[in-house]
């Protein structure tokens, strides 16, 4: 193993921000006051800011994303997965996707605010959300912020359908709330797990939960009726593309009905980040990882195409596609399809919230 990043981190450094010539200062409103950041030798502290924005439901093009509309209660993931694709979006706010996208996170203290305003718009149509479109919404700083879960009663006060993507077990601290929305059909959860190896999962998501953690959150989630499903993503070819049908076959087992899966992207920098986190981390399968992502994209390491870019091209996306369909039928996964139900939103309700 070669020389390893810094304690806790994905990655190691900070590639540069493509959009500026020099490198900016953080905002000026640090609220890192509110948390407790140790200087241990070798770990780098993370920095909180505050994020002024005035709406919080973004709104997607992308032919290949499901949902039209998503919110994210913060911007920037601890979690310091190596791999994210939500990386690049750092850089529009004059950070770097490397060690910048993991250190210095924004956050949103009026987000549930803003959602209830936008939901009391006679201009909304009631539709699936997407929370967590961008960034993890269970990210370690929720455990203090709770932004999330002030975000679910608005869902839950309008009755509105929305998705949950994590892979943080923190998850199950609201399973009061997941409860009450499933029993109105509003909400479906999707949990996330990239490979069953701890050592690996702690190397490639460092601050994430633990593989087993993840079952054990879809355990919960299933016995209280809450709709849950797997999501196995990023499959990392000659890395972690085997594992996916013991994945398949763990979740099934713990009351999973619905799985997905999406291979491994490396938009902008994150190129840059992946090639190095391989070298670091696992230097003798690094080339040959490396060949078989690019065989995944034409021969780039990237490959931005609508239809193209979540699934690959080529003999070894086929063949992943194929060894997901077979594993799903072994293991009963995707045989019904369920919908969420718009019929009981409701408008002018109020949630009593308060700014942060």
């Amino acid at each position: 193993m070669g020389h390893r990043g810094p304690t806790g981190r994905g990655a190691s450094f900070n590639p540069p921000n493509r959009f500026e010539e020099i490198t900016v200062g953080p905002p000026p409103e640090d609220v890192a006051q509110y948390f407790d950041m140790p200087q241990a030798a070798g770990k780098i502290p993370t920095r909180f800011f505050v994020d002024r924005s005035h709406t919080v439901l973004s709104k997607n093009d992308s032919p290949d994303i499901w949902f039209t509309y998503s919110v994210n209660p913060y911007r920037g993931c601890e979690h310091g997965c190596i791999y994210c694709y939500a990386r690049p979006s750092h850089e529009y706010l004059g950070f770097s996707s490397g060690l910048d996208f993991e250190t210095n996170i924004m956050v949103k203290p009026d987000v549930a605010v803003l959602l209830e305003r936008q939901f009391q718009s006679h201009s909304w149509k009631p539709q699936v959300v997407a929370v967590s479109g961008n960034t993890d919404c269970y990210q370690p700083v929720e455990q203090k912020l709770c932004l999330t879960r002030r975000c679910l009663e608005v869902f839950l006060a309008f009755r509105n359908p929305l998705t949950i993507t994590t892979k943080n077990s923190l998850v199950q601290r609201d399973l009061d709330l997941l409860k009450e929305l499933a029993s109105l059909n509003l909400v479906h959860v999707s949990i996330s797990v990239t490979t069953l190896n701890p050592d690996l999962a702690r190397r490639l998501e460092p601050r994430t939960s633990s593989p087993l953690k993840r079952l054990a959150t879809i355990e919960a989630l299933a016995r209280d009726g809450i709709s849950v499903g797997v999501n196995v993503a990023p499959v990392i070819p000659g890395l972690t593309l085997s594992e996916m049908p013991a994945i398949l076959r763990e979740a099934a087992q713990r009351g999973v009905h619905s799985a997905g899966y999406q291979v491994l992207r490396l938009p902008y920098a994150v190129k840059d980040l992946m090639v190095d986190w391989l070298k670091r981390e696992v230097p003798l399968q690094a080339s040959k990882v490396i060949r078989q992502i690019r065989d995944l994209g034409d021969g780039y390491l990237s490959c931005s195409e609508f239809g193209q870019r979540l699934k690959g091209s080529g003999p070894i996306a086929d063949a992943i596609h194929r060894l997901f369909d077979m594993s799903c039928a072994q293991y009963h996964l995707n045989e019904r399809r369920r919908e969420l139900s718009v019929d009981h939103f409701r408008r002018n309700v109020r949630c009593q919230l308060s700014m942060f």
